[in-house]
């Protein structure tokens, strides 16, 4: 299945040949009225499009092999000028006009119908793009297959009005649906005014919900009638849309829609997402992804990505929706370790790159530095100009560059004129460097003065390459009676000494304890997650020798399946060792396998219990005849990791091989049934850290501080809100 909250505009810009005007020049608009007539059986259209070019327009177009063309504008013609880059889908054409006309009328049809499509992004990239379809099923036509005439290097505007089959609905974007009947036959229009990059036009044979009682109408279209379903969609689109508008600023479209799609897809429109059947059922979904592909519509679908230089979209979205979620439960401190830990396990000095050369994600590698150091810049950019003056940024950037592309430099002018800051140096640092800083502290040492103590240390950049520009956050814990201080030091160089005089006696100093900083973890800060395992570039797969035939089939299976994700993998029986071989990150696979007890002997978690029939998860029972079992842990001699999957169920094995990769960032996981469903999953408690220091031998408990969320969430509180 294709990863959520893909960016489909980019790929099809690639698939036509588009190239995103600079950030700082107008973007021409070619407007359509398209009169289209769908017939799902034979998988085809007819079309009849009034297009209106500007003064200096474009007179070259794109338009699929199979739709045969003609102008109907009387003293206009039509050229064919040679197949596209693709050349089995998109026809290249050339229209004359005769002077001073700027408006033309052509008309076709014929037959569309793909399937997915491997083709090459750029280069050593592989990227499956979606190649539009018309079937019985249901209708997805896009720039992908230039089902419109699509002008390279411009924006649309459009009326779209389709005939569909009874019972059929059709998804645009902009305002409608309007539906009327002629002639006994079934149209339904969609009108959109602003610029866009594509036109999409989706239909199937829809059950219509929504509510239009406020100025942005909330829809959904679901194959099935759920109206129980439907409520908890129009509700939540309600809140976010009330969330992301007093955030940030006006919603720049008339809807939003979920539409439940033909097959399992996650992708985000401009005004509606498209989601699988089984991806909207999920229970976790209505409140992750959903709110991310809702403001996509602020940015990417609002402000557009001026590709060439970083997409800055994906981890501005990923702060403002996935991290600002998990802030206003308590848990942003969690989520910024998590994306931390991601970026540590998959990226490597061989596939690192810098943001501005990020355009899509195609590899756990990727989304990494597009998303999680991405969203890691906007936090500490945050934290750098303060609640105010952030908040204060994203909307002046949103006002001035909505339907227009922009880039990183823009969010940086944008930035500055709302702070007076100049952020030159921040952001070259952060979008066009790679690798990430990594810190000690040292030589720490407690002085008693007269009307106090006085605390001094070095700060230490630990990484090969050049020093990083850091503010670093510190925390230093006090005798109880005494309110914790908040430091910040400010560093661009390898050591940097810090004092600091307390008016009582430290008891313990903690350094980046939030994880404000995008930096290199120590592998004691985290715990033990999937993650490190999936993303290790050699790997030893173990397999139970004992196990029945069906069992071990399955391992096998797994095993194989898994063992294409590593540069380098093996796998062997356990009777071919006697021990666990040194340093190789492992996965034993089996309750029969000989090494669980070697394994056991060595692993650094107390939170589980295997032996003598007594089975624990972080306190939970399990039961070995019903239940799976997946968990990952450090060898405590050399600090690499090892993972066991046991199951007695083969039927259950198929399943954990799909699902368990989805689970990277848990250090274990309970399934249950042949299905398998997960019933557990969390990751073990970490309690030290090299980041972490003590300064007594005593270590009283002291309770954490946790920062404020950036913005509270719609109902429940009375936080004061910032104000532009």
């Amino acid at each position: 299945m294709r990863p959520l909250t893909y960016k489909l505009a980019y790929c099809f810009i690639l698939l036509v040949g588009y190239a995103t005007a600079n950030a700082n020049s107008a973007t021409q608009v070619i407007d359509h009225s398209l009169e289209v007539s769908l017939f799902p059986e034979e998988q085809t259209l007819r079309v009849r499009d009034r297009i209106h070019l500007p003064d200096d327009g474009p007179l070259e177009f794109t338009l699929h092999t199979g739709l045969d063309p003609h102008i109907i504008t009387p003293g206009a013609s039509l050229t064919q000028t040679g197949l596209s880059v693709y050349k089995t889908i998109l026809q290249n054409y050339h229209v004359t006009l005769p002077e001073g006309v700027r408006d033309f009328t052509l008309e076709y049809g014929g037959k569309i119908a793909h399937k997915f499509q491997s083709r090459k992004e750029s280069p050593g990239r592989d990227q499956k793009l979606l190649s539009g379809t018309i079937s019985s099923e249901g209708v997805f036509l896009d720039a992908g297959v230039a089902w419109y005439p699509f002008f390279p290097g411009t924006h649309q505007t459009f009326s779209l009005t389709v005939e569909v089959p009874a019972k059929w609905q059709v998804v645009s974007q902009g305002t409608g649906p309007i539906e009327t009947t002629h002639d006994g036959k079934r149209k339904i229009s969609w009108r959109e005014t602003n610029p866009q990059d594509d036109i999409y036009l989706i239909a199937s044979p829809f059950h219509y919900f929504a509510r239009t009682d406020k100025p942005v109408h909330s829809q959904v279209y679901l194959r099935q009638p759920d109206k129980a379903l439907a409520e908890r969609y129009l509700a939540a689109t309600e809140d976010y849309l009330e969330l992301y508008q007093e955030l940030i600023g006006p919603y720049p479209y008339s809807k939003f829609a979920l539409v439940e799609n033909f097959w399992e897809t996650g992708y985000g429109m401009p005004s509606f997402t498209l989601l699988g059947s089984r991806v909207i059922r999920l229970p976790f979904i209505l409140h992750t992804s959903y709110p991310h592909e809702i403001l996509h519509n602020w940015w990417g679908n609002g402000v557009y990505v001026d590709y060439p230089s970083g997409n800055w979209s994906e981890g501005l979205t990923a702060y403002l929706a996935d991290h600002l979620l998990k802030e206003q439960q308590g848990k942003g401190i969690e989520y910024r370790r998590s994306a931390l830990q991601r970026f540590a396990d998959f990226v490597r000095s061989e596939n690192d790159f810098p943001l501005i050369e990020f355009r899509s994600r195609h590899s756990t590698a990727s989304q990494s530095v597009g998303y999680d150091k991405s969203l890691m810049l906007f936090h500490m950019l945050r934290r750098k100009l303060g609640e105010q003056n952030f908040i204060a940024g994203l909307r002046h950037f949103y006002r001035e560059h909505l339907f227009r592309p922009a880039g990183f430099t823009d969010l940086q002018h944008a930035f500055e004129k709302a702070s007076g800051e100049d952020l030159g140096r921040f952001f070259r640092q952060w979008t066009q460097r790679t690798s990430a800083p990594a810190l000690e502290v040292r030589d720490l040492d407690i002085v008693s003065l007269e009307d106090g103590y006085r605390l001094s240390g070095t700060l230490l950049q630990s990484q090969r390459c050049a020093p990083f520009d850091l503010d670093v956050p510190i925390v230093v814990y006090p005798e109880q009676g005494n309110q914790p201080v908040k430091l910040n030091i400010p560093m661009d160089s390898r050591a940097k000494p810090f004092a600091v005089d307390l008016s009582f006696k430290p008891l313990r100093i903690d350094i980046d304890p939030w994880f404000d900083l995008f930096r290199q973890l120590h592998s004691q800060e985290a715990p033990a997650t999937l993650s490190k395992l999936f993303g290790a570039d050699k790997i030893l797969f173990v397999l139970p020798a004992d196990a029945p035939k069906t069992q071990l089939y399955g391992y096998r299976q797994l095993a194989a399946n898994w063992s294409k994700g590593y540069q380098e993998a093996s796998i062997i029986l356990d009777k071919e060792l006697s021990s666990l071989p040194e340093q190789t990150p492992v996965w034993l696979l089996g309750w029969e396998n000989h090494l669980l007890e070697d394994f056991l002997s060595k692993r650094d978690s107390s939170q589980i219990e295997l032996r003598n029939d007594r089975l624990q998860v972080a306190g939970q029972p399990l039961n070995r005849l019903t239940d799976s079992l997946v968990m990952v842990d450090r060898d405590k001699t050399d600090g690499r990791v090892i993972a066991v999957i046991a199951s007695n169920n083969p039927q259950a094995l198929p399943g954990l091989t799909r699902k368990v990769p989805h689970y990277g960032k848990y250090s274990y996981l309970v399934f249950t049934g042949e299905t398998p469903d997960n019933q557990l999953k969390g990751q073990w408690a970490v309690t030290e850290s090299p980041l972490r220091r003590y300064l007594t031998e005593e270590r009283p408990p002291m309770e954490a501080l946790r920062p404020e969320p950036l913005w509270p969430s719609p109902a429940g509180t009375d936080a004061k809100r910032p104000q532009d």
